[in-house]
């Protein structure tokens, strides 16, 4: 079958997904779109011969819409969401799942009483092939066991809207789910320091910040999330286990001997670093729900998850202190116990 799919939000996220669906995927159709802007929803429909609706709720109860991504600004995101779950269609939500931990569990709890998975949050690391072969080798105790991870999160430069808040809350919160799936294993505690700061930066920002996370299992995180590295966007993560350790890989660039040096490039963007990613991220959802499968990537407790934790760590940033995450107990439904 083709999956009609609605999708509400056409900001630049939008137009790229509808395009992925469009022309990278198949199996899938973009049937439906809407946004606050009427005109920039005309602009993204008009290509691919969707409908433009009016709001939301118009699209999700739509006859030609399958199932719905929502790609809108983030705090509207638990309203679509859980709009979706009412009409019992499956929705992938880019993240965050939503912006406050009370309307991630609204989620929660409807997507648990609708007694059936419908909802995937976007955390595409998951579906990045060096960190999918980290997660093979952890599982295969080809390491031991894991006791540290050593991370880091660069990027060349970000605007004046950045905010210090914002290197856990947009940009951390891609480590903190990809290292919860990583190691299977919670974040009960997070705790963030300030260096010296880079005179790179805007000067209402703390950058760079070093996070440190505690799990459930003891595995000792650190993260550093350095916004204004300058020369790249780079994404590094070790994992050292009791016989061993991982590594994810470079993104694969030819070596360059010129002048007396060899050199390779560094990627500038998370768009390319990640493309890849999103690709196979969507041909596995469009694929599972062609075959009238349940979505088995992140969930909505992931997404309630990273939130809770983003936000801790805020807190942490904020006073100082080491704070606990104090996540509630993972409902069976999502796999925690019974």
């Amino acid at each position: 079958m083709t999956v009609r799919v609605g999708v509400i939000g056409a900001g630049w996220i939008g137009h790229e997904h509808i395009r992925r669906l469009t022309h990278t995927v198949t199996g899938a159709r973009v049937t439906a779109v809407t946004d606050i802007d009427a005109a920039r929803a005309e602009e993204a429909a008009a290509p691919v011969g969707a409908r433009v609706y009016a709001s939301g709720a118009e699209l999700i109860a739509a006859d030609d819409v399958d199932a719905v991504l929502v790609t809108s600004w983030g705090p509207t995101h638990a309203e679509h969401v859980l709009t979706a779950i009412a009409a019992g269609k499956p929705v992938f939500c880019e993240k965050p799942l939503a912006t406050t931990a009370e309307d991630c569990l609204r989620i929660v709890e409807a997507e648990t009483a609708h007694g059936r998975r419908l909802v995937q949050v976007g955390f595409m690391r998951r579906y990045d092939a060096g960190y999918r072969t980290m997660k093979q080798v952890i599982d295969a105790g080809r390491i031991g066991e894991p006791l540290i991870v050593h991370c880091a999160h660069r990027n060349p430069t970000v605007p004046e809207s950045y905010t210090s808040a914002m290197a856990a809350l947009d940009t951390a919160v891609h480590e903190v789910d990809v290292l919860r799936w990583l190691l299977d294993d919670e974040i009960v505690s997070t705790q963030v320091l300030t260096p010296r700061a880079t005179t790179k930066r805007f000067a209402h920002l703390e950058d760079p910040q070093i996070m440190l996370f505690e799990t459930a299992k003891g595995v000792r995180i650190d993260l550093e999330v350095f916004v204004n590295c300058q020369y790249g966007y780079d994404i590094q993560c070790e994992a050292v286990g009791e016989e061993g350790l991982v590594r994810l890989p470079d993104p694969a660039a030819v070596g360059v001997r010129t002048a007396g040096r060899h050199s390779t490039e560094v990627l500038t963007d998370w768009v390319s670093r990640f493309r890849d990613a999103f690709d196979t991220e969507f041909r596995e959802w469009v694929a599972g729900l062609a075959a009238g499968a349940e979505p088995t990537g992140p969930s909505a407790w992931d997404g309630y998850a990273a939130t809770v934790i983003t936000a801790a760590t805020v807190e942490a940033l904020e006073s100082g202190r080491v704070v606990a995450t104090d996540l509630k107990p993972r409902p069976a439904f999502y796999g925690g116990a019974a």
